[in-house]
């Protein structure tokens, strides 16, 4: 519905209209309206929650006309931000923006006390149980729990039990899916207990939309979040072996993993160190993060992996996402692991009709907080007596899928076939316990705003309660609400994946608003002295081969430029040094030729191992393969890139494919002459980056090892080129020497100080010992030499041996190197060259070894 208001309505008369637009069926609660759609009972005159009424009076008119742009606005922001959300359901690999709603979910006072009680008392529910679980087992004994419910869950990790984690404690933060059921209470509807996601995302939600509406958000004093993270985090310091002096760090799958820029962004804002399995060790029943300096003891790890993934030693053994010995360190009481392992057992819908009995037994109470009508059919007598009725239950997995689980998509019953539903049946009688029957429930409706109009959609929303360290639990006082990507008739389980939207939730309060603050307590000259930002073994070799490979592209999209340049008019020595050059960069494969003049086949086929080629077993690896290996190398940095960096890295692979994909597509196309233009706009973007890693990174040890890296492939690349260029005589041809001084980046320079003189002396000067010129060799392995003494200043033996093996082209003698042998060959500078080469090799192999494995001596026995 477009909205009629004038400047001279109210907002209220438009928003009655807007109200009774969204109608719709009956049989659920409507957020907007505050009553059961069909009830026919209107909350106020204007027909609004008077929540809501409060809401679109403290945005006034304007508001109300700018809902639009204040979308487009959320929009941009999300772009902006880099806020992302992996799809892997949608057939492929794909990263879209994160989906972000504009109106909030809003929370009164009253409902959120009693939310907040009730999730609290889950939280402590769910802690005993495991406790229980792992320990005594008396609710198995008794009968509170089916065995088979628990016991053959294949997140039940029976290397837990009998464990005692640090600080006797399970759980340090769960979260609970809630629904408002048509009666306007709030039921729960699923929990997350192994690795709860969704915290980063409530941030950037926060931020995004509290921008968005700032008279109401004052207006209706809306809680703030952070003094619920902060109980997080002093939660964990109380229960750690270190106290307060305690190493945090959070535990990510990867880049890989649908949620990873939360993971970035929680990181960032809690202050603690972002890692992955490969940047820890166990050592001695403790934990250790792997940086440029050695090993240092992390204490406590809020991880988001799941159960089976944190050890392959002692759980799934093809796991590289988590960390040898990860189970011992946590046994021995040496780490706090948020949440302790074995946590994901509580997860299972089996449970949920068991809770109340639960409660009763181990807190003496009964629920606040009711949960939505589920059954599992392990029992004969509830399956027996459900399955009449089975067309009025959703059929869900009881367990995840395992090695002797199967799991399987929601089913709604009441759109199967009579045939179908009979098949399903006899599932169910083949296997009882593998599945729980589930009462749809219709969510409350909240209104987004699409297409200029207001539509309801149905809403989740996940509440978190946090550990405080002292048996007590923080409800934070708010949530991620997730949205239906459409009208639905029943849809309790709400999926990102499934393409659902989210938005911001917000709780409202009657008294003061927290006024907590994450910001750390102001540091003195004694906090910043050595003052010095830690370098992960894993980011630091990401950074070592973000370096490389942005070398690697420079040089491969310049190569590419130069070689179709020649193509046309090239003498045979220049396109036998080109193709020596492609070959042993692996641009192209040895068998592929360089195409002959008026041979469109041969051109398409040199174009595309080139150009396009991702890579085969043949080792090739074109402009393309090398552009895409630098975005890798990037979106496992992004924590440590700027959001330009990594937009222009981005902005780059991208613009480069669909460029290509264009002329493939376009009739007509020309071979080799077409892509030059698009060689030349990577080269401009590349230059881009360049300029951000060298202006816009912080000179840390990650920046130094990232200029290392950059050297090292520069003196490999200046070595073999200059030596494949005086082997083949390019030096006395005028398109020789051109190529020579185009390989090498300085034909401006060279031109602006020796004019048009083709002589040997003035060029090696300036390619090999110009300390001046940053693409001479003289200028890298000095640049190379220096940096590597900074970044190992921790180890000064190890960087003087090193450097030692560098060579020194400022002190070799011009004279020497331009003098011709017996032979006619530049013996001397050939042999200058090749150590250069071996230097670059060798260099590399020791930074490996040295700064990013951190292999200590193994332990020998030796049997008599």
């Amino acid at each position: 519905m477009q909205s009629s208001l004038l400047p001279d309505e109210t907002p209220g008369a438009a928003l009655l209209a807007a109200a009774s637009a969204l109608a719709g069926t009956t049989g659920h609660h409507d957020e907007l309206r505050g009553v059961l759609v069909g009830s026919g009972s209107p909350a106020t005159p204007s027909g609004l929650a008077p929540v809501w009424e409060r809401f679109f009076e403290a945005n006034g008119v304007a508001g109300w006309l700018d809902l639009s742009a204040r979308l487009s606005r959320v929009q941009r922001r999300v772009r902006e931000d880099g806020a992302t959300y992996n799809v892997y359901a949608e057939g492929g690999e794909s990263a879209r923006s994160w989906p972000l709603e504009l109106l909030p979910l809003l929370i009164t006072p009253d409902e959120w006390r009693h939310i907040e009680a009730g999730v609290r008392q889950r939280a402590r529910l769910l802690d005993a149980t495991l406790a229980d679980l792992y320990g005594p087992q008396d609710l198995l004994h008794d009968g509170l729990l089916p065995p088979s419910l628990v016991l053959a869950h294949p997140q039940y990790l029976r290397p837990m039990h009998g464990v005692r984690p640090a600080g006797n404690r399970w759980l340090h933060v769960v979260a609970f899916d809630l629904a408002r059921a048509p009666d306007g209470s709030w039921r729960v509807v699923g929990q997350r207990t192994q690795s709860p996601s969704g915290l980063g995302y409530l941030l950037e939600n926060r931020l995004i939309i509290g921008q968005q509406f700032p008279e109401a958000f004052r207006a209706l004093k809306v809680q703030r979040v952070a003094s619920a993270f902060r109980t997080m985090i002093e939660g964990l310091l109380r229960d750690s072996p270190a106290g307060a002096h305690s190493r945090i760090a959070l535990l990510t799958p990867g880049p890989r993993n649908e949620t990873y820029f939360e993971h970035v962004f929680l990181a960032r804002y809690l202050g603690i160190t972002l890692v992955e399995g490969s940047d820890l060790t166990v050592r001695g029943n403790r934990l250790y993060l792997k940086t440029l300096g050695g090993l240092e003891q992390v204490h406590v790890l809020l991880r988001r992996v799941d159960d089976e993934w944190l050890d392959p030693l002692e759980l799934r053994p093809d796991s590289a996402l988590g960390v040898p010995g990860l189970v011992q360190a946590v046994r021995a009481g040496e780490l706090v692991l948020a949440n302790a392992p074995g946590a994901g057992v509580l997860e299972s819908p089996g449970l949920s009709a068991f809770w109340p009995g639960i409660a009763d037994r181990l807190l003496g109470e009964p629920l606040k907080l009711p949960a939505h009508t589920s059954w599992w059919c392990g029992e004969a007598s509830v399956w027996e007596a459900t399955r009449p009725r089975l067309r009025d239950y959703l059929i869900v997995p009881t367990f995840p899928a395992g090695a002797v689980t199967r799991s399987f998509a929601p089913v709604m019953t009441s759109e199967l076939s009579p045939q179908a539903l009979r098949e399903w049946e006899a599932r169910i009688d083949a296997d009882r316990a593998a599945h729980t029957l589930v009462m749809p429930a219709r969510p409350s409706e909240l209104p987004v705003w699409h297409g200029g109009r207001l539509e309801p959609r149905p809403v989740v929303v996940r509440v978190y309660a946090m550990s405080d360290g002292a048996g007590g639990w923080q409800v934070l006082p708010g949530g991620l609400t997730r949205v239906a990507g459409r009208r639905s008739g029943v849809d309790a389980y709400l999926s990102m994946q499934s393409g659902s939207a989210s938005t911001d939730t917000w709780v409202l309060t009657d008294g003061e608003v927290d006024a907590t603050t994450l910001l750390p307590r102001p540091l003195d000259a004694a906090d910043l002295a050595g003052w010095r930002r830690v370098v992960t073994s894993r980011a630091a070799e990401n950074l070592f081969w973000l370096g490389r490979y942005t070398e690697r592209a420079e040089n491969s999209v310049r190569l590419a430029r130069l070689a179709l340049e020649a193509l046309p008019a090239g003498s045979a020595p220049v396109l036998q040094v080109l193709h020596r050059l492609l070959v042993g960069q692996g641009m192209i494969g040895a068998a592929v030729p360089l195409p002959v003049q008026g041979s469109s086949q041969a051109a398409r086929v040199f174009e595309r191992a080139l150009i396009h080629s991702l890579g085969d077993t043949r080792g090739s690896f074109s402009v393309a393969y090398n552009l895409q290996a630098l975005r890798q190398c990037a979106e496992a940095l992004r924590e440590r890139l700027s959001t330009e960096h990594w937009g222009l890295i981005k902005h780059l692979s991208e613009l480069f494919s669909r460029q290509l994909a264009g002329i493939g597509a376009r009739e007509g196309h020309e071979p080799l002459s077409d892509v030059l233009g698009v060689l030349n706009q990577a080269a401009l973007h590349l230059a881009a980056i360049t300029g951000a890693q060298t202006d816009r990174m912080t000179r840390d040890d990650g920046w130094r090892l990232l200029s290392v890296a950059r050297q090292i492939e520069r003196l490999d690349m200046l070595a073999q080129a200059l030596e494949a260029g005086f082997e083949a005589g390019l030096h006395d041809l005028d398109d020789g020497f051109a190529l020579l001084l185009g390989l090498f980046d300085s034909t401006i320079t060279y031109r602006a100080q020796f004019q048009a003189r083709r002589e040997v002396p003035p060029l090696l000067h300036l390619l090999v010992q110009d300390t001046d010129n940053p693409r001479s060799l003289a200028w890298v392995a000095r640049t190379l030499r220096e940096r590597l003494r900074k970044l190992a200043r921790h180890d000064p033996d190890w960087a003087a041996a090193v450097t030692l093996t560098l060579p020194r082209p400022s002190d070799w003698s011009l004279e020497t190197l331009s003098t011709r042998d017996a032979h006619g060959r530049h013996s001397a500078l050939m042999s200058a060259l090749q150590e250069c080469h071996q230097a670059a090799l060798g260099v590399s192999g020791e930074i490996s070894r040295h700064l990013f494995s951190h292999v200590g001596p193994a332990d020998r026995t030796v049997w008599q």
